[in-house]
């Protein structure tokens, strides 16, 4: 891992209602705007307008089925990202890093947090998500953390401006899965076997 982020220790937590302000507006530094040109993760070149609202941040952190971790350091807020139960997967989504912050191994010590959280509190056997497909340096980013492309696409919600404002007419969401597996001695571990078939709904926000 990288030393910038083992040299102050990260702390996750579940988020509460107290946090949907401060969610909502990480998330959009992450993705939306100038300030999100800072780092890599921006969709400014494609989209416009919100990335999410407080409506589907408390959504996701009301919901039974879903976890929303909130990431900190030194007390404030550097990441965070969304998990849900999908029987025996788990859904990934809402996931934002500072953007000052990218490039770090952050994101990285957060997907791994984010993995082992869901096999330990799920006992789930794959991790899912939903990328716009043709975001292929983000793609390629999961595929070197062991995600795979499966060419399951679904619609991207054209006209939803609760999902921004498209500035191209080609988005589409592409499903790409890792299975995780619990080795005999009873820790869990990822594999990067072949992911089997799942359904590649997109999940807001």
């Amino acid at each position: 891992m990288d030393s910038a982020v083992t040299a102050v220790p990260l702390t996750y937590r579940d988020a509460t209602d107290a946090d949907v302000e401060a969610l909502v507006a990480l998330v959009e530094s992450a993705y939306r705007g100038d300030s999100s040109r800072t780092g890599w993760t921006t969709e400014a070149d494609i989209l416009e307008g919100q990335r999410t609202d407080a409506e589907g941040v408390l959504e996701v952190v009301r919901s039974p089925d879903s976890r929303l971790l909130v990431v900190e350091r030194d007390g404030s807020l550097v990441a965070c990202c969304q998990l849900e139960h999908r029987g025996e997967s788990a859904y990934f989504g809402m996931f934002a890093v500072r953007p000052g912050l990218q490039g770090g191994g952050l994101g990285r010590a957060v997907l791994a947090e984010a993995e082992r959280t869901a096999r330990e509190s799920w006992g789930v056997t794959e991790m899912q998500m939903t990328v716009i497909s043709v975001r292929e340096d983000l793609i390629a980013w999961y595929e070197r953390r062991g995600y795979r492309r499966t060419g399951r696409i679904s619609s991207f919600p054209y006209g939803d401006e609760r999902f921004g404002i498209p500035l191209r007419d080609d988005l589409r969401f592409e499903l790409l899965v890792k299975p995780l597996v619990h080795d005999t001695d009873g820790t869990s571990t990822a594999t990067d076997r072949a992911p089997a078939a799942t359904d590649g709904t997109p999940a807001r926000p």
